[in-house]
């Protein structure tokens, strides 16, 4: 395939827009055209403007939130969260996504922190949110269902299995909570007033845990999110010989199994498909791979947006081979390192190329990717337009291509500062205003980079630095093998080795046949020195594999 030029490095100046302002023109654009659809139910665009209108004139009119306030959302993936997002956008209100998963510690630190005043949470959780609500400074409580967005009918059927068959429903008492339906009802009955935020108007508290300390608020203004909704966008369009797109707007449907209070998702479905009239199919669930198979054969679809674990599921799931792919554009992979046999099991199953990116939730998050026509596999692309990067070592002067060290960035996407946290903000910053990004990377001589490992989770052995990616990515390769973690223990000859915990694929392979196999593939201080094999690896919600709980077994 010819293709026409490259990706720009820069773009031409842009208005001043918000993230309201560019739903408006989407929304005027396409409203007829699907925007979301979540277990059979779809919105239009038309349909999302006018429920987040009476969400927003709600939180305006019948309760006493100000411009400026924080609220929660404790939702999967539902449609209420793109309706409850854009809703306090334009309340005036800043976001903060919660992750449903939370504990009672990590969800009373993140409420308190963020100093939220009112909270939209799924039924299924409200036990968590009666626990910590005493510690907070939550006043207003919206309470969602998951048969919320179905007609009346379903709606009261879908509801009652969950509470009733399911018991998914815990037994709490929040009588201070309205529901969610009443509250648009409610605002329906009222004339929203339309606010104009300034570019730099903090829009989302999106908690990470950073390169430092506990988890931390990162503020993302307006002017962030549309910068990086420009920057994805200009990457995804690229043109063939006659000039046609390879991923064309207002016309595709992506499949979203990632949860959108994670910064990926978030910005790949409520901001850069919504940005162009896209269509987002939101999974609620998407470890229940036999659903998503059947999400998959019951669409048309153009797009899926995952990541390595998601990909390596639904490969290794027998039905997944009989998926129709004949409309796949575009694949997108995040969030964790993209594994070699994983890339190319799914290019050869599906015929369609991984296009691997990297962020970071400081950069809004995408800060490189692959050129949708010029992918270069085992590297996460270039930088995306008006984005610099450096590679640096430990006294802060840039390396040469091929050479390791921190990626470093600037752009317009790059975060306000952690909220409340001066000195984590400080921290995060080289003296001259380049964020320090933790990870440690090597750029070729035409500026694409590979991602070598986090920083934090480089293993030193005997003074030789060994990368856990490096490590897992050989004993993948290996047949038995089905998931595999390497991490660094203490050892009083070397400073540190390499322990490797394994998932087999194979029940029968042995901890020597998987030492061979290290051995001929690895130099001898990199293979694994200890061997544990388990039935599963410890994971976020999102799909990474959590070392440093690895660290202390």
């Amino acid at each position: 395939m010819t293709l026409k030029a490259s990706v720009p490095t820069s773009l031409p100046p842009a208005d001043k827009d918000s993230v309201l302002a560019v739903l408006e023109r989407t929304c005027k654009t396409f409203p007829d055209r699907s925007a979301f659809t979540n277990q059979g139910v779809s919105l239009t665009y038309a349909e999302l403007d006018r429920l987040s209108s009476d969400l927003a004139a709600y939180f305006q009119h019948r309760t006493p939130l100000q411009p400026g306030d924080r609220i929660a959302l404790m939702l999967p993936n539902l449609l209420q969260f793109p309706i409850a997002l854009f809703a306090a956008l334009k309340a005036g209100l800043i976001v903060v996504p919660t992750n449903p998963f939370y504990s009672e510690r990590e969800l009373r630190h993140q409420l308190s922190d963020s100093g939220a005043r009112a909270i939209v949470y799924l039924d299924m959780l409200g036990d968590r949110v009666e626990a910590v609500i005493g510690e907070t400074q939550l006043e207003i409580l919206i309470e969602s269902s998951v048969g919320d967005m179905h007609t009346t009918g379903r709606r009261v059927l879908m509801n009652a299995v969950a509470k009733y068959l399911k018991k998914k429903i815990p037994t709490f008492e929040l009588p201070q909570a309205i529901p969610f339906l009443d509250a648009v009802e409610q605002g329906y009955e009222c004339v929203i007033d339309r606010l104009d935020p300034e570019p730099d108007d903090v829009a989302l508290l999106q908690y990470t845990m950073g390169t430092t300390g506990v988890a931390k608020g990162a503020m993302l203004s307006h002017a962030n999110l549309v910068a990086n909704m420009r920057q994805v966008r200009t990457v995804l369009d690229e043109r063939d010989e006659q000039g046609l797109p390879l991923f064309e707007e207002g016309r595709q449907l992506v499949i979203a199994p990632l949860p959108l209070y994670h910064i990926y998702a978030f910005t790949a479905h409520c901001l850069c498909m919504m940005a162009v009239g896209n269509h987002s199919v939101l999974i609620t669930d998407p470890r229940d791979t036999d659903q998503l198979i059947k999400v998959l054969n019951r669409y048309r679809f153009n797009g899926i947006v995952g990541l390595n674990t998601l990909f390596q599921n639904l490969l290794e799931h027998p039905g997944f081979n009989k998926v129709d792919f004949r409309d796949l554009r575009l694949t997108l992979s995040g969030g964790a390192a993209l594994t070699r046999t994983v890339a190319e099991r799914w290019a050869r199953v599906t015929g369609c190329e991984v296009l691997e990116a990297y962020g970071l939730t400081e950069a809004s998050p995408a800060v490189a990717m692959n050129p949708l026509g010029r992918i270069k596999r085992g590297t996460v692309g270039r930088a995306v337009p008006d984005t610099e990067v450096r590679i640096q070592d430990e006294e802060g002067d840039a390396l040469a291509p091929g050479e390791v060290g921190e990626l470093c960035v600037r752009g317009p996407q790059v975060f306000q500062g952690y909220w409340h946290a001066p000195q984590a903000t400080a921290d995060s910053f080289t003296p001259d205003g380049w964020l320090k990004t933790g990870d440690l990377a090597w750029r070729d001589e035409d500026g694409y980079i590979k991602i070598v490992d986090r920083k934090q989770d480089l293993i030193l052995v005997s003074g030789f630095n060994v990368y856990p990616n490096e490590i897992e990515n050989v004993l993948l390769n290996h047949p038995g093998v089905a998931a595999c973690a390497a991490v660094g223990v203490p050892d009083s000859h070397s400073g540190e080795i390499v322990k490797a915990f394994v998932v087999r694929r194979d029940p029968d392979a042995t901890e020597a046949e998987l030492d061979a196999w290290c051995r001929s593939n690895l130099a001898g201080y990199k293979v694994p020195k200890i061997i544990e094999f388990c039935d599963a690896l410890p994971l976020t919600p999102v799909g990474k594999i959590l070392r440093r709980e690895l660290r202390g077994q």
